[in-house]
C-alpha cells in the first residue's frame, strides 16, 4: 500500500521548484518536496536552458543527491495528531547536451525513495507496505537560440510514476533579451495531467479491509510563469516574476482522516479529507542581486502568495555568497515564511459535520517557518580532476562540487533537515 509521495511531507509552504538546471542552489533553496495532491506544486520538468558559449560544445552532467529528514506531531493521516516522521533520499542525474552552437537537449532522470511513519497509519498497522515507496521521474527538454541571438525557444515533457500515482507533463518556453543585454523577458507554460489511485484509511474502505484501492481520480494543473529581469546599475540587478496556477480535479488526499467534534476521535468516526476540486494561485515575486564588493554578493527575494483556498503568504529569503578564495565560495542563507490558514482547515476535533469541506492537514494551517543553512562551492579554473570515460575513451572533467545543509522549523512544531550535494562534470 502506498500514497502519492510528495503529499507525505507536511513541509510545503508555497515556495519554489524542487529542481532547476542550476541544480545545487535552486535544489536546496526550494521546499524539499512540494505537494502534488493539495496543489502546492507538481513534479518539475527539465526546463530548456540557453546554450552556454563558455562550455565550447561540451556535454554537462550534474549528479545530485539529497537526504531529507523531518519530524512532527500533526500528521494528517491520523487527523492532525499523528507522527510526521519521514526520511527521503533523492539521487538525480541532469544532462545538458549541445547539438550545435545554438541548440541543446536536456534530460532529468531520478528517483525519490522515502520511508514514512505517518503513512503506516493508513492501515493502523505499523511496518505495513505503505511505510515506504519509490517515485521515478524522467523529463526531457529541447531549446534553440534563434538567428537574432537574443531569442530562445524551448519545449519539453516528462512523467513521474509511483505505486499509486502517475503524472505526465508538457512545457514550452520563450525568452527574449534586449539588444544591450540589460533586460530580458521570459515566459514558460506547463501542463500536468495526473492520475491517482484512491487509497482510503482501512476503516473507511468498503468491507473495512480487503482491496486498499477505491477507484481512480485525475487532476489537471496549468502553470504560467512570467519573469522580467533588468540590470539597474553596475552593481544591482532585479527580477519580477509571477506564476499563475489553475488546477482542476483531485485536490484532496483520500487517506487523510478528519475527526469531528460531534462524533469524537474513536476509530471509525473519521471521514476522509474533502476539498474543492478547483484551485487558483496568484504568487508575485521580486528578486534583487547586489554586488556589494568583488568578493561578496547579497541576494534577496520576496514572494507574495494568495489563492482561492483563503491562504495568504509572505516569503523572504536572503543569501550572501562570499568568495573565500578565487575558487571557493561560502553562501549562508536564511528564509522566513508566514501564511494564514485555508478556510477549510481546522485542527483535530474542531470541524463540524455541517462543514462542506474539511481538512486537518497542517500544511494548510496558519504558521510561520524559518530555514537557516550554509552552502559551499569549490570550482577551480581547471577543474577538480579528470578521468577517462567508457564513451570512446573521452576525458571528462570533474568541474565543481556544491554541498549544502539547511535546517527548517515551523511554529506548529515540525522540524526538518536537508543535506544536498551537486557534482558537476563536463565531457567533450
Amino acid at each position: 500500500m502506498s500514497r502519492p509521495f510528495s503529499s507525505l511531507l507536511g513541509f510545503r509552504a508555497p515556495a519554489a521548484l524542487l529542481l532547476a538546471l542550476l541544480p545545487a542552489l535552486a535544489w536546496a533553496q526550494a521546499t524539499p518536496t512540494p505537494n502534488r495532491v493539495d496543489g502546492y506544486g507538481a513534479p518539475s520538468t527539465t526546463a530548456p536552458t540557453p546554450p552556454d558559449p563558455s562550455n565550447h560544445g561540451e556535454t554537462e552532467v550534474n549528479i545530485l543527491s539529497s537526504y531529507y529528514s523531518q519530524d512532527g506531531s500533526h500528521g494528517a493521516v491520523e487527523g492532525g495528531i499523528g507522527t510526521q516522521h519521514l526520511t527521503d533520499l533523492t539521487p538525480t542525474i541532469i544532462l545538458n547536451v549541445p547539438l550545435d552552437s545554438a541548440t541543446r537537449i536536456s534530460a532529468n532522470l531520478g528517483m525519490d525513495y522515502y520511508a514514512s511513519a505517518s503513512t503506516d497509519r493508513i492501515d493502523q498497522v505499523l511496518s505495513s507496505p505503505s511505510a515506504h515507496d519509490t517515485r521515478y521521474h524522467l523529463d526531457l527538454g529541447y531549446s534553440r537560440q534563434l538567428a537574432d541571438k537574443r531569442t530562445i525557444v524551448g519545449f519539453g515533457g516528462g512523467f513521474s510514476k509511483e505505486y499509486d500515482y502517475l503524472s505526465g507533463n508538457v512545457t514550452a518556453s520563450w525568452a527574449h533579451a534586449s539588444q544591450d543585454g540589460n533586460r530580458e523577458l521570459s515566459v514558460a507554460a506547463q501542463a500536468f495531467f495526473d492520475r491517482a489511485t484512491l487509497i482510503l484509511p482501512a476503516e473507511l474502505r468498503q468491507g473495512r479491509g480487503g482491496d486498499h484501492g477505491s477507484g481512480f481520480d485525475t487532476r489537471q494543473s496549468y502553470n504560467l510563469n512570467i519573469v522580467y529581469s533588468q540590470v539597474l546599475t553596475q552593481r544591482l540587478q532585479a527580477a519580477v516574476s509571477t506564476e499563475l496556477v489553475a488546477q482542476n480535479g483531485l485536490l484532496s488526499t483520500p487517506f487523510h482522516r478528519v475527526y469531528f467534534r460531534e462524533t469524537g476521535g474513536a476509530l471509525g468516526t473519521a471521514k476522509r479529507e474533502l476539498l474543492p476540486r478547483q484551485r487558483y494561485k496568484y504568487p508575485v515575486g521580486l528578486r534583487l542581486t547586489y554586488y556589494a564588493a568583488d568578493l561578496v554578493q547579497v541576494r534577496g527575494f520576496y514572494r507574495f502568495y494568495n489563492d482561492n483556498f483563503g491562504i495568504t503568504a509572505h516569503t523572504f529569503e536572503l543569501e550572501t555568497p562570499v568568495k573565500v578564495t578565487p575558487f571557493f565560495v561560502l553562501y549562508p542563507f536564511y528564509r522566513y515564511h508566514t501564511q494564514t490558514a485555508a478556510k477549510y482547515f481546522a485542527p483535530y476535533l474542531a470541524h463540524s459535520l455541517t462543514d462542506q469541506y474539511y481538512t486537518s492537514d497542517y500544511d494548510l494551517a496558519d504558521f510561520s517557518a524559518h530555514k537557516l543553512g550554509l552552502g559551499l562551492r569549490y570550482s577551480p579554473v581547471y577543474g577538480i580532476g579528470r578521468f577517462k570515460t567508457p564513451f570512446g575513451g573521452r576525458v571528462a572533467k570533474f568541474k565543481a562540487l556544491d554541498l549544502r545543509y539547511a535546517y527548517y522549523r515551523q511554529s506548529v512544531g515540525l522540524t526538518a533537515s536537508l543535506i544536498s550535494a551537486d557534482l558537476s562534470f563536463t565531457m567533450p
